[in-house]
């Protein structure tokens, strides 16, 4: 395994919207992890090695003391829900006025603490602020699994301990340090604590301590969730003072099968085939772009820059990560979107139905699964070339009639 188990997480996301057996590869690449069998035993195994990394067996068996599987946590391992909405359905939903004034209240009211973000890490304030109230409606609603027994259930668990049983030890890691209280401390069902949910190894590897307590609550303490996200996404590769996404409207006519999650082209190459930022700003027509479509060439136009690669990072879906992009910008000052007209699209049985018949033509489009993702989007845009359509990878009813 590469990396924390977020990141592995998001890779196995990542290759399944591009087609590839993601589960099969993480497997190939990562040796044999123990799991299953008597929980006891299990925990006996955990606690050798983390006395072998150096933390005192009393502080082990402190926190293991108690720990048992939640099959609330399987359960919702095992159905794992997806991102069906359309980009307008989601963004509409997510980014709202109330989030909106209530995250611009947040930013004046840590502007100290977001200013020091900036300064060190790099990171602006309404990219911090749009992650904190995607994740957790700014540490309203952060989970109510018990953190310690989600991480033991999901590396007992024989289907991916190699992501959960590292996860598990950088807990034990947290109780050394106070930070993680075994019996009370709560969060997500898949081990993510704190106001922008983050994973324990995670929480080791880039936690600030924000407010001078000498601990790092990301659970409590807005400071610390801050500074630690920044660090964190600073970690993913964000660029300051780079843009992460531009909204910007089409002409008619494009090639529309250079549009999608693609290099090769800058924005000024895309300005001077008449793609136009909404705001009137090509300060950044050096930088590399790509013009992604959420819902067709009819539909709503960003251009993403380099720092949206960190959004993918951050989670695996694209309407979530366009969604908080466009979040930051709003909170940065951008108006609204203009949503135009978009084509109407396809229900889950017809997406199935589009995917099987995409799979049948040679392509490979991963699990059919109903989504929109970039491998059918690919896939869409070529079949779209040969039947002489724009290629910008939407998929519609009419579509599904021509092949």
């Amino acid at each position: 395994m590469t990396g924390t188990a977020r990141k592995a997480l998001l890779t196995l996301g990542l290759l399944a919207l591009t087609g590839t057996s993601a589960l099969a590869q993480t497997q190939q690449q990562t040796p044999p992890v123990a799991c299953g069998g008597d929980l006891a035993t299990f925990l006996e195994g955990v606690k050798a090695e983390a006395v072998a990394k150096g933390i005192p067996a009393d502080v082990a068996d402190r926190a293991l003391a108690g720990a048992a599987v939640d099959q609330k946590v399987l359960s919702r391992d095992r159905a794992q829900g997806v991102f069906k909405q359309t980009f307008t359905e989601f963004s509409k939903r997510t980014v709202s006025k109330a989030r909106l004034d209530i995250g611009a209240q947040k930013i004046r009211e840590y502007a100290d603490v977001f200013a020091r973000a900036e300064s060190e890490f790099g990171v602006p304030a309404p990219v911090i602020t749009a992650f904190w109230a995607m994740e957790t409606d700014f540490g309203a609603v952060q989970g109510d699994f018990n953190t310690r027994n989600a991480l033991v259930t999901l590396a007992h668990d024989c289907r991916r301990p190699e992501m959960f049983r590292p996860q598990l030890l950088a807990a034990i890691e947290m109780v050394q340090h106070g930070d993680l209280d075994p019996a009370t401390t709560t969060g997500a069902w898949a081990g993510e604590i704190g106001q922008v949910q983050m994973l324990p190894e995670d929480i080791i590897a880039y936690g600030v301590d924000g407010d001078g307590d000498g601990h790092i609550n990301l659970k409590k303490s807005s400071p610390d969730a801050i500074l630690t996200a920044a660090k964190f996404i600073q970690s993913l590769g964000f660029k300051a003072g780079q843009p992460w996404i531009q909204e910007v409207s089409v002409p008619e006519n494009l090639p529309w099968e250079k549009t999608g999650l693609q290099a090769g082209m800058t924005a000024g190459d895309w300005f001077a085939l008449g793609v136009a930022p909404r705001d009137g700003n090509t300060a950044s027509s050096g930088l590399e772009a790509s013009l992604v479509l959420p819902q067709g060439r009819k539909g709503v136009a960003f251009l993403t820059y380099p720092n949206f690669n960190i959004y993918l990072e951050w989670n695996q879906s694209f309407i979530y990560t366009t969604s908080a992009a466009y979040f930051a910008t709003r909170l940065a000052g951008a108006s609204p979107y203009q949503g135009g007209n978009p084509e109407p699209g396809l229900g889950d049985v017809e997406m199935k139905a589009l995917q099987t018949r995409l799979q049948a033509l040679g392509h490979d489009v991963g699990k059919i699964d109903g989504i929109l993702g970039s491998g059918t989007r690919t896939a869409l845009q070529k079949e779209q070339l040969k039947l002489g359509l724009p290629a910008d990878g939407w998929a519609t009813p009419e579509l599904l009639s021509a092949l």
